[in-house]
């Protein structure tokens, strides 16, 4: 006999028989027959993010087998996907080898020289301090996610991976088109049909965070290829009147395809991450409507008040701080990603560090 019940958003309602089960979910809503269970779990808006969980269980919900995950059953029907093809049972524990890379910035270019008639500086200044002479802007009707998905074609182009054979986009970026995450709008043009995506929001860590993030999918998951893209529009919040931080910003997107490995050709030899609230003083770009950050909950009329126009403010920077924290604390992480790795600084070949300023890279070399 069926029963129904329903629950709030995000749990989900379980029908048994005493026959083998599987589960059906649809945004947290259960529903099953007295036959073999599906639980289909679909998250997200039309934009958004589709999964299928698909699980056996016994008499007593007990979890008996692995989990698999693809798209949902209807949005498989929209991509074309054939819903008898199913994925081979994942592998866990492999490593990651990065086998394509691809990059793409906008057609105009601001250089010193442009910059100078803004705010006074000069290109020796800009070049000396930084080694930067020009910089990518977008402009007309580019955007971030179109070179995103214009990266992510190169480094598939480059790994010889069919885009459908991709079962992961991580959109690492703090400047998405469209806030509610840009990373299934780049599957979709990509047409990686077949892949999971989502967003990953942590400024300049944020590519590295994505990368660590594909290894752990793909040693603790199964996955196979994984795409990772670093992309940012940040011109969209520079303050063009303040020397310090409009030198210093640009546009462009960067990706890759990490692909599973045996454990002796894992590619990711060691890593440290860490994090410090504390600094967000020193470097930010806060959210504001009228009353500034505090008031940001009422920006869109809540509470029963008049909107108030909301938009980010410019970015918020003290580079001496941010200089003092980089050059302190970058080297540590190194330092501790070589010990992981049991290599030493004189084995390194190549430095590669997001940060452009030329001073802080040769501190950092100084102390390693």
């Amino acid at each position: 006999m069926a029963r129904a019940l329903y629950l709030p958003t995000g749990s989900c309602l379980i029908r048994q028989s005493n026959s083998k089960h599987h589960i059906s979910l649809l945004n947290g809503d259960i529903r099953e027959s007295n036959s073999k269970h599906h639980i289909s779990l679909l998250n997200g808006d039309i934009s958004g993010i589709a999964l299928s969980v698909s699980l056996k269980v016994s008499s007593t919900r007990s979890v008996r087998k692995g989990v698999r995950c693809a798209v949902a059953e209807g949005f498989r029907e929209t991509l074309g996907v054939s819903n008898s093809a199913h994925r081979p049972r994942r592998v866990v524990g492999r490593g990651s080898r990065l086998i394509g890379s691809g990059s793409a910035v906008p057609k105009l270019v601001v250089s010193n020289h442009d910059l100078s008639k803004l705010v006074d500086t000069s290109d020796e200044w800009i070049s000396s301090r930084t080694g930067i002479r020009n910089r990518r802007i977008l402009s007309g009707d580019e955007t971030l996610s179109g070179l995103a998905v214009e990266s992510s074609r190169k480094a598939l182009e480059m790994a010889k991976v069919k885009p459908e054979d991709v079962d992961l986009v991580l959109m690492c970026t703090s400047t998405p088109d469209d806030l509610f995450g840009g990373a299934p709008q780049v599957q979709r043009e990509a047409g990686c049909i077949k892949a999971l995506a989502f967003d990953i929001t942590a400024a300049c860590s944020g590519f590295v965070l994505g990368l660590v993030t594909a290894t752990r999918f793909i040693k603790g998951g199964g996955f196979e290829n994984v795409l990772v893209i670093g992309a940012d529009a940040l011109s969209r919040y520079v303050d063009w009147t303040d020397r310090g931080s409009c030198i210093l910003f640009g546009d462009g997107a960067g990706a890759v395809l990490l692909q599973a490995a045996k454990g002796d050709q894992d590619g990711l030899l060691g890593f440290d991450l860490q994090s410090d609230g504390h600094g967000q003083k020193h470097l930010s770009l806060p959210t504001i409507g009228e009353g500034a950050v505090k008031d940001i909950g009422n920006s869109n009329g809540a509470a029963l008040k008049p909107p108030k126009p909301s938009s980010h403010s410019c970015i918020q920077m003290n580079g001496k701080e941010v200089f003092r924290f980089a050059v302190n604390r970058v080297p540590q992480v190194i330092k501790a990603a070589m010990e992981e790795a049991g290599i030493a600084g004189s084995h390194l070949d190549w430095l590669l560090l997001h940060q452009v300023l030329f001073k802080m890279q040769t501190r950092g070399l100084l102390v390693l």
